[in-house]
């Protein structure tokens, strides 16, 4: 017993970490004021624990906190992957510029204190990798600080000395860096007088515009489209509407490419805010339809939602499946992810998808043996796609970027290399006919385990030296940090706001621009969107990049 309680064996190990994250996740349950830092509970019993003698073997402290976090950005990863390069679209470039400021500033606020205070700027590097949360960054100015003292013919253990300095700092910015973020995130709120609900409204109106589905009722009042066929007026334009019903006399019908349309008919149409514009000009003004009025009338019609469950249809498009020749169904929309979106013939569909379908009854039911239609074989995850996926991140992150006159390679590391990769086979896993999919419970499973790891390893591995760095004049470190942490990002997030960059993007924003992980859990807690986690991901990978590249020249220039 006196081994399971105070030695550092697995047993001990793994009833120290449930010990803590079920502590911490029961005390992030309860709220002061309506603010809770939920998960974060998690590194301050961590801290405490290892503080009091409870430590973990260091190899199993290190695989825990990188396997971790492995975990928690590939869940975000395969989240945000379907959306991300819309995203990317219509917001990334402005977030991404504000990402690289928040970089520059993080290092400018550095430069000052070193200047200003005499501190050193080697032991500056680490305190700011502490400040920024950012591990990969350390590792990076390690690495090329020991390379540097050794070509200047240091001694290799005193080489090894001086790098291994770095992580003291480090250790002690840290926790309160990951404090810092989430103590801005709350500021924000008052600070800018956010309404959640308006956000959220103008959040989903941000980043869905150009995609989420919008129907329009109108009446074909255009000469120049009379006694065309809807081939004839769809050519050049099939990826800005579906005509899904048509109302001839007070009969509706599905219209098919060979319809031809005629003055005073009606249309009910599916499309894009970006597109109602050119529509109007097209068929005519709106009319004061509802969809109740389309089906009033459809007697003979059946309107269902179907799920993409059947694996030979992932990675096809609508074009390929063709259901509207071969069986007179339309699809008008496909819900994925919460969104709907215009059923383009080119879209490609992804095992998940829920497709808004109407035909006769008969169609309807070929439809749905089509596509399966079985949500029950999705709740179980692929788990050979998912261990696939971060081995391939884990390569994709260890492959070396080499600069001229920066010495070591730059390393997008272990938390870098598999967001990218689950973001890319999440966006384009389909059309390589990869079934990416996992239920919305599985991801948040994943994820939660992956960051609660995170953050119990991060704590049992500070906690040891904390107050004993405190006590030897490391309180000025935590200064420095909390400086370097909480000057740039409230800087960055006034500008953003003046930029007119909704709330739920500035969390991404700050929280992937500092490469905090356990700010976006607290942001997705607190604020009730997971939308979060898609600016997250936006910005992520260049911070982390620039990130690690400032950390190596700065170690560069203190010992050059």
């Amino acid at each position: 017993m006196r081994d399971l309680f105070l030695g550092t064996g697995i047993a001990h190990s793994v009833l120290l970490f449930a010990v803590v994250i079920a502590s911490g996740l029961w005390l992030g349950r309860f709220k002061v004021k309506g603010v809770s830092i939920g998960s974060t509970w998690i590194l301050f019993l961590g801290i405490l624990a290892s503080h009091f003698g409870l430590l973990v073997d260091p190899t199993v402290l290190a695989f825990m906190k990188d396997f971790g976090l492995i975990l928690f950005v590939f869940s975000i990863g395969l989240q945000v992957g379907p959306g991300f390069f819309h995203s990317f679209r219509s917001s990334g470039i402005k977030l991404n510029l504000l990402a690289t400021g928040l970089v520059l500033l993080a290092v400018l606020t550095t430069l000052a204190i070193h200047w200003i205070t005499g501190e050193e700027l080697g032991t500056m590097v680490g305190v700011m990798s502490g400040a920024v949360t950012n591990t990969p960054g350390l590792g990076a100015a390690q690495q090329t600080l020991s390379n540097v003292l050794l070509a200047e013919g240091a001694a290799p253990e005193m080489a090894a000395l001086d790098a291994a300095s770095l992580a003291s700092s480090y250790a002690i910015a840290y926790p309160l860096g990951v404090l810092g973020v989430i103590l801005v995130l709350i500021l924000l709120k008052p600070l800018f007088k956010i309404d959640l609900k308006k956000e959220k409204a103008r959040d989903a109106e941000d980043d869905t515009a150009d995609a989420m589905a919008r129907r329009m009722h109108c009446e074909v009042e255009n000469p120049a489209i009379f006694g065309k066929t809807l081939r004839e007026v769809m050519q050049g334009r099939g990826d800005d509407f579906v005509v899904t019903r048509l109302m001839r006399d007070g009969e509706i019908v599905i219209p098919h490419s060979e319809t031809i349309l005629q003055q005073g008919d009606k249309v009910l149409i599916v499309t894009t805010q970006s597109h109602v514009d050119a529509i109007r000009i097209i068929f005519g003004e709106e009319v004061p339809l509802h969809l109740k009025d389309w089906q009033d009338h459809q007697v003979n019609l059946v309107s269902k939602r179907l799920t993409v469950s059947r694996p030979k249809i992932n990675g096809k498009t609508l074009k390929d499946l063709n259901f509207r020749a071969k069986y007179g169904v339309q699809v008008s929309r496909i819900l994925r992810t919460g969104v709907e979106l215009v059923a383009r013939p080119d879209i490609f569909l992804q095992t998940g998808d829920i497709l808004q379908v109407l035909g006769t009854e008969e169609g309807v039911r070929r439809v749905e043996e089509t596509v399966g239609n079985n949500p029950d074989t999705l709740r179980r995850p692929n788990l050979v796609f998912i261990f696939f996926g971060i081995a391939l991140g884990v390569l994709f992150g260890s492959i070396p970027i080499h600069f001229p006159g920066i010495p070591q390679p730059v390393k997008l590391g272990l938390a870098g290399g598999p967001l990218i990769v689950a973001i890319i086979l999440g966006a384009f896993g389909p059309r390589w006919g990869i079934s990416t999919f996992t239920t919305v419970s599985a991801n948040m499973m994943i994820r939660e385990i992956g960051i609660s790891f995170f953050l119990a390893a991060v704590g049992l591995g500070a906690g040891q030296t904390f107050v004993s760095s405190l006590m030897a004049g490391g309180w000025w470190w935590i200064l420095y940090g909390f400086l370097i942490t909480v000057l740039p990002c409230l800087l960055i997030a006034v500008i953003a706001r003046l930029c007119k960059v909704n709330f739920f993007q500035i969390c991404g924003l700050v929280a992937g621009g500092m490469t905090n992980p356990a700010s976006l859990a607290f942001a997705q807690d607190a604020f009730g969107s997971d939308s979060v986690s898609v600016h997250y991901a936006t910005v992520y990978p260049l911070t982390m990049f620039l990130r690690v590249l400032a950390a190596q020249l700065l170690i560069l220039v203190a010992f050059t």
